[in-house]
């Protein structure tokens, strides 16, 4: 009867102490768990010259945010409707002309500038004037070639370049792409300019380019800043 009870009372000691190990090692990894979840949600300390690239980023947006402000683009001039994806420089405008043909522009962002004397009382210094390219592609609906005007678009002029025929069944391997525009005779660059004018792509759809790219341009620049700022701070 004494052997039964102290077996018991070992057994008791036992599951008693293995019940006190058991409890401690639950506090102990509460605690390390509450140091790490404290220790994981302080903010790390920044260099001071991760700090100072910080600082710099967040004055330049609040200063071209305030300066001059990006408006909400139109989606819409005259008969075409415009398509504007973020992050890209190109933006496409597609429209109708008659019931048949289809047209499709893609406009760059600037890319190029000439100097020009300035105006006014200081005659002596230039400004730039800013360029940007279009791709015109003009097509039937019945599935037939593609008429292809390459031009550039000064801030109060379009220029046609070059004139090219695609075929939609796959281009040769060396085609002829057609003469230099300029190069062509007065009459015929007239006649091809006055057909891209009867669809809407003239002077005034180049006025139109330019103030949509300047908006654009503010955009994407504020976009940028933003973009590496969060780069940074991670």
């Amino acid at each position: 009867m004494a052997c039964l009870i102290r077996t018991a009372r070992r057994t008791l000691i036992h599951g008693l102490y293995r019940h006190h190990i058991s409890l401690q090692s639950r506090k102990a990894i509460s605690a390390f768990l509450l140091q790490a979840r404290l220790f994981a949600s302080e903010p790390v300390a920044k260099s001071p010259f991760q700090a100072n690239i910080l600082r710099i980023l967040r004055t330049e947006i609040e200063y071209q945010s305030e300066y001059a402000p990006p408006h909400q683009p139109v989606t819409k001039f005259n008969s075409f409707m415009v398509e504007d994806r973020p992050g890209e420089q190109w933006i496409t405008m597609r429209g109708k002309f008659g019931d048949a043909e289809s047209i499709k522009i893609e406009a760059t962002m600037f890319d190029g500038c000439v100097p020009v004397p300035k105006l006014g009382d200081d005659s002596s210094g230039v400004d730039m004037r800013l360029h940007l390219s279009l791709l015109v592609d003009i097509s039937r609906d019945d599935g037939g070639d593609e008429l292809e005007f390459l031009c550039s678009a000064w801030p109060d002029l379009l220029e046609v370049q070059k004139v090219y025929m695609l075929r939609r069944d796959g281009m040769p391997a060396r085609p002829y792409m057609g003469p230099d525009f300029r190069k062509l005779d007065a009459k015929i660059q007239r006649a091809l300019k006055e057909y891209l004018e009867a669809r809407g792509v003239n002077h005034e759809l180049s006025v139109f380019l330019h103030e949509y790219m300047m908006n654009k341009d503010r955009t994407e620049l504020i976009q940028w800043f933003g973009d590496v700022e969060s780069f940074v701070e991670k």
